[in-house]
């Protein structure tokens, strides 16, 4: 499988950009040539920081603010953007994977992992590389919920991960693998 992401960008400026959203302000993160980070500010105690040695850049991010916004309008259900996102092998394929996921639709934790080609007991993992999705959001980890159809955490909160689904029409049940895949 090719990774549909850049290589980290090492050794350069982390700029960051603050965008609105019906869910928050969003820090958006990332070097020269690619986004690496979109982080909820607004959440409470899960709320993001912009750390000391990222360096402001107003609307340094114009492709990123601008597809958000048509995504919050309702008028975008896919990104296109350059994504860097740094992390482990597995991390990268369980990303990679999440931007599989169709708009409007959910996938059960052991349902990526099926894809990824490794058996249910790898959900659990899955869980723990998705709730290190640096990139929320546009790497889609709010379309990932429980086998029972349950909204299992998100690191934004269930009411977020909630709105996001509610947002995209998704039903939140999980597919039973006869209905898989769920992919584009």
């Amino acid at each position: 499988m090719t990774s549909p992401f850049l290589p980290a960008e090492t050794g350069t400026v982390t700029w960051y950009d603050i965008v609105d959203s019906p869910v928050g302000r969003l820090a958006l993160t990332g070097g020269e040539q690619a986004l690496s980070g979109l982080f909820l500010l607004d959440v409470g105690s899960r709320s993001a920081t912009i750390r000391t040695d990222w360096k402001r850049r107003d609307g340094g991010f114009p492709a990123a603010a601008e597809q958000l916004a048509e995504y919050f309008a309702g008028t975008r259900t896919e990104f296109d953007l350059p994504l860097a996102p740094r992390g482990t092998p597995f991390q990268l394929a369980v990303w990679a994977e999440l931007t599989r996921i169709r708009y409007g639709t959910t996938v059960s934790y052991g349902g990526v992992a099926a894809a990824l080609g490794k058996s249910l007991l790898a959900s659990r993992a899955v869980g723990l590389a998705n709730g290190r999705n640096p990139i929320s959001i546009i790497i889609p980890c709010h379309r990932v919920i429980g086998a029972d159809g349950s909204l299992t955490g998100y690191g934004w909160g269930v009411d977020c991960k909630q709105w996001l689904l509610r947002h995209e029409g998704a039903v939140a049940t999980a597919p039973t693998a006869d209905q898989l895949p769920l992919f584009a």
